[in-house]
């Protein structure tokens, strides 16, 4: 067996074609789906970026336990289980993440590995007297604010070495999967995961995919939403969600192009092809920008998936509506090489449902100190505890890393030895308060979700969740459901009580 998973980041659902969208032109990723299985009802797990691959690599949830970090010493790795399996796994990616202290580990799970620089910040190209003036005409205060962020600063250097098409990174990316491929078509056992940071923010693409999506803002560039409510015009509005589309659109026109290489050499007879994300984003729906501090709207949490399986061809065009979520990605790709799938992971394998198997009851999804989103595909619901400020919570890890940093000194002193929990095969951890001044995301400046309150929504009559219903009945159900899951995963009583769950509990 041989398999390709091509991992976007942010690509919203709502954006492809073959899910109902209209607004921006998707052939390539329709075309996948036409020759492949769709699935309806795919959700996230834990959120955002990092949090979400470590749910790929475990095949379970982590939000409760632990933000933004690294793989764990105990941790199941898919890619690790493959390789040491005899799979050749190998990782193309410009996700720089996986290269800051919250992010390590990941990577180095892959038997070979490769990463391509000049993704948003990452600190690629060193500039020590940046053209300052020239910065300030040419992009708009709004979005960069560098004096402050110097983050988007060095964006704006990374920037001046990307002219060629093929010089961005997202297309550099495909052009090493098509190398890969070139040198290893032949063989056999292998797992590459193409993996673009695109169309993440920034939203920066080459101008020919801008000749679709014209607008009448005419000012500097804007494309990068900072994670807030709306406050700009209806035709900066515009504007930023036209560079989303472009940048769409080169995902698409990249994809399309390995579409053809499987065309063109025939890979879809003994190879394996799934396209999904890690979660969406919000463009002015809601009136916000971003993904991490609203409820996890259908924007952000409900999330493309598609799959060829060459045993299923036969299914192509077909859609699935079973729940399916992100940590069901690593039991099916263990499932696909024939790999035992570890004891302590939760999620389910996919290819079951290919031929026919029910999904689960309902998903839950989340952000460590956010609320709790569940589903059970009829409704959703976001709990928000009491108070998101109550810092009765804890850190579980062996790893006291942050995004782009150490754990703080007065989070280390408050370091006590805890667990094991079911996942941690039998080592015990430490815990850390969850002080509202760390710096994790959503805020990394001690800032924590804006003022929400809990809603339950109803998919078919509501898909864009702008009329919350009262139910006691559907939000008791959902909330047991939450209640269940979370004690699948071991969850600590005190994130039940944070949550005011323990009486829900059976």
């Amino acid at each position: 067996m041989r398999a390709v998973l091509v991992l976007f980041d942010s690509l919203n659902r709502h954006a492809l074609g073959c899910y109902g969208g209209t607004a921006v032109a998707t052939p390539n990723f329709d075309r996948f789906s036409k020759r492949a299985v769709t699935f309806d009802n795919h959700y996230v797990g834990s959120l955002p970026c990092m949090p979400a691959r470590r749910d790929m690599h475990t095949g379970r949830l982590n939000f409760m336990h632990r933000s933004w970090g690294p793989l764990e010493p105990f941790d199941n790795s898919m890619p690790d289980i493959l390789k040491q399996s005899g799979v050749h796994t190998h990782l193309i990616s410009d996700h720089f993440h996986y290269f800051e202290d919250g992010g390590a580990t990941y990577h180095s799970r892959y038997k070979t590995w490769e990463f391509i620089r000049g993704q948003e910040y990452d600190p690629w190209i060193a500039m020590v007297e940046p053209p300052l003036d020239r910065f300030r005409q040419m992009y708009s205060d709004k979005h960069y604010n560098v004096p402050t962020e110097p983050k988007r600063r060095q964006h704006q250097i990374n920037r001046e070495k990307i002219r060629l098409e093929e010089e961005f990174p997202g297309p550099a990316c495909f052009a090493r999967a098509f190398a890969f491929l070139d040198d290893n078509r032949e063989a056999d056992n292998w797992f590459l995961q193409l993996e673009c940071f695109d169309p993440h923010e920034p939203f920066f693409a080459p101008e020919k995919y801008r000749q679709d999506y014209r607008t009448n803002y005419n000012g500097p560039i804007l494309d990068w939403p900072k994670y807030a409510p709306v406050r700009e015009s209806p035709d900066e509005i515009a504007e930023i969600r036209a560079n989303y589309a472009a940048l769409v659109a080169m995902c698409d026109a990249w994809f399309g192009k390995l579409l053809d290489y499987f065309d063109a050499h025939d890979l879809w007879s003994d190879t394996c092809l799934m396209l999904t994300t890690d979660h969406g984003f919000l463009l002015s729906e809601h009136d916000w920008w971003g993904k991490n501090l609203t409820p996890y709207y259908e924007e952000i949490s409900h999330i493309p998936m598609i799959l060829h399986h060459p045993d299923h061809a036969g299914k192509a065009g077909t859609r699935i509506s079973a729940l399916t979520q992100t940590p069901d990605l690593m039991p099916s790709f263990l499932d696909l090489f024939g790999c035992a799938v570890p004891a302590e992971v939760t999620g389910r394998s996919i290819l079951p449902l290919l031929d026919g198997e029910r999904g689960p009851e309902a998903v839950i999804f989340g952000m460590f100190g956010g609320p709790v989103g569940v589903t059970d595909g009829e409704y959703s619901y976001f709990r928000y505890p009491a108070d998101l400020f109550d810092e009765q919570i804890g850190e579980y890890t062996l790893m006291p890393t942050h995004m782009t940093g150490f754990f703080a000194p007065e989070e280390l002193a408050t370091g006590q030895i805890a667990g094991p929990f079911d996942f941690t095969k039998g080592q015990r951890l430490l815990r850390y308060d969850a002080l509202n001044s760390a710096r994790r995301p959503p805020g990394l400046d001690g800032t924590k979700f804006a003022a929400f309150q809990s809603a339950v929504y109803h998919n078919a009559s509501d898909p864009n969740q702008l009329n919350p219903i009262a139910d006691a009945g559907v939000e008791a159900r959902l909330n047991a459901q939450i209640v269940k899951i979370l004690g699948a995963h071991d969850t600590p009583p005190e994130y039940i009580t944070w949550m005011g769950l323990a009486e829900h509990r059976p």
